[in-house]
């Protein structure tokens, strides 16, 4: 339900939101004037901004930026581990953001998925929405990082997408879900009176620290991946 929400949290959401968006416009337009060798990686980078402000926009500048990261082999592991959680959590966060708004704009789609015949609580069914796109966009972004370095047919590295993302995909997605569930059911309620609705900078504030705590869980996911031979290391 829709609550007074503090002014004070209200700025504080909105200019976290603002730094977010200014960094994505900001690295969209170095990531055009320097396009990355690996292509994909364009609009991975603006995406991890939205939710990782500052400290992403320090961490592309040192690792991502074409022309000024230091070359590969000199990339520390958990550098190369940070930038293939990111490139996973690009997709998650474009799908939950689209997922979202989507849900707002036509609240058909949650009866759709059985919200009011199946269960009650209309933030399963965003989730539901959320993890569809978050999946479906996080495995099209792993197609397109691995397609034009191994080559071959389009099912092979499809399939090769599909297993290399979904364990990420997943780790993300719970700690997503985690943060936001602690937020809409528990730490909202108790102080400001009710949940947030996705049309007020509060909740996309949330879904910042949301988003980042899905990056927490992704990343020992990508770790184990990795030494596993199951991704290529970024």
């Amino acid at each position: 339900m829709d609550t007074s929400t503090p002014l004070w949290l209200v700025v504080v959401a909105s200019v976290s939101i603002a730094i977010g968006l200014l960094a994505a416009l900001g690295v969209a337009w170095d990531v055009w004037q320097r396009p990355p060798s690996m292509k994909v990686m364009a609009v991975v980078w603006p995406l991890t901004m939205l939710y990782g402000g500052l400290p992403a926009l320090w961490f592309y500048l040192r690792f991502g930026r074409a022309g000024h990261a230091p070359p590969r082999e000199a990339i520390a592991h958990r550098v190369s581990v940070a930038t293939d959680t990111s490139h996973c959590g690009a997709g998650c966060s474009l799908g939950d953001l689209i997922a979202e708004f989507l849900l707002a704009a036509v609240p058909s789609l949650a009866v759709a998925v059985g919200w009011r015949s199946l269960y009650a609580e209309r933030m399963f069914a965003s989730w539901i929405w959320d993890f569809v796109l978050a999946y479906l966009l996080g495995v099209a972004f792993q197609y397109f990082a691995i397609a034009p370095m191994r080559g071959g047919p389009v099912r092979t590295n499809l399939l090769a997408a599909v297993k290399a993302d979904t364990a990420s995909i997943l780790s993300w997605q719970v700690g997503m879900y985690a943060v936001m569930a602690l937020f809409q059911l528990w730490l909202f309620p108790a102080t400001i009176g009710g949940r947030v609705e996705v049309t007020s900078p509060v909740f996309w504030f949330a879904m910042q620290w949301a988003m980042l705590a899905g990056f927490v869980c992704a990343y020992p996911m990508n770790a184990l991946l990795i030494a596993k031979g199951v991704k290529e290391p970024m």
